[in-house]
């Protein structure tokens, strides 16, 4: 596995115990049953939404949660490289096959990491936005949701696609990922509006690569 796991390869750094942190935040906010799917977004590509989908998933892991860790970016997603799984079947494969007999199985692929299962994003389709807004990947959300104790779906980025105002609708709980010194304040003010509008749950910002004198993460709450 890739050395940006650090929950998983230094459970003892700081990283990996402000990574904790949030994981408590969320699921201090997660007060219903059946409210278990976080959606992780950002404002444009880079910001590091990857990064924090995944050790968010393993710090669930970790705390004696069945998880997984679904790569919504049917176009750039990175799942499979981090986790160093066959992406050759993935989300997008197992929407279009959804109408027949398909086990689910066949395409979640379980990590060395205990209780932790992926299913990365697959064959990039020629029409992303139309397969997360399907009937069909509704079906799959909430079939799968009978299943783990926590789903997390890595998204797109907001600003310019809509497939993440799509997912927002599936998911319980949102997630923006900034990057210190980098995010624009304009940029994540309209990825917040933009959410909003949709009525996306928002749990809150993570602030990603702050300084080692400010904490290498932060991360504040809207509620």
């Amino acid at each position: 596995m890739r050395d940006e796991l650090i929950v998983y390869k230094r459970p003892k750094s700081t990283i990996s115990e402000d990574i904790r942190t949030i994981r408590t935040n969320l699921e201090f906010s997660l007060v219903d049953d059946d409210a278990k799917i976080i959606m992780v977004t950002s404002s444009v590509p880079g910001e590091g939404k990857s990064f924090i989908s995944s050790n968010l998933g393993i710090a669930f892991a970790q705390n004696n949660k069945k998880v997984l860790l679904i790569d919504c970016d049917l176009r750039l997603g990175r799942t499979h490289k981090i986790f160093e799984v066959s992406n050759k079947k993935g989300l997008s494969n197992l929407i279009v096959k959804l109408d027949e007999d398909v086990d689910y199985k066949d395409y979640i692929q379980k990590t060395e990491i205990k209780d932790l299962y992926v299913l990365p994003r697959g064959v990039v389709p020629p029409n992303p936005s139309e397969l997360l807004s399907s009937e069909r990947f509704s079906k799959l959300i909430n079939d799968l949701r009978k299943v783990f104790d926590c789903i997390i779906l890595d998204s797109v980025p907001v600003n310019g696609l809509s497939d993440a105002l799509v997912i927002s609708k599936k998911a319980d709980k949102v997630i923006i990922v900034s990057k210190y010194g980098s995010t624009d304040v304009a940029d994540l003010e309209n990825t917040k509006k933009l959410l909003q509008n949709v009525g996306a749950k928002l749990a809150g910002v993570v602030i990603n690569s702050v300084p080692k004198a400010r904490s290498k993460y932060g991360n504040y709450y809207y509620e």
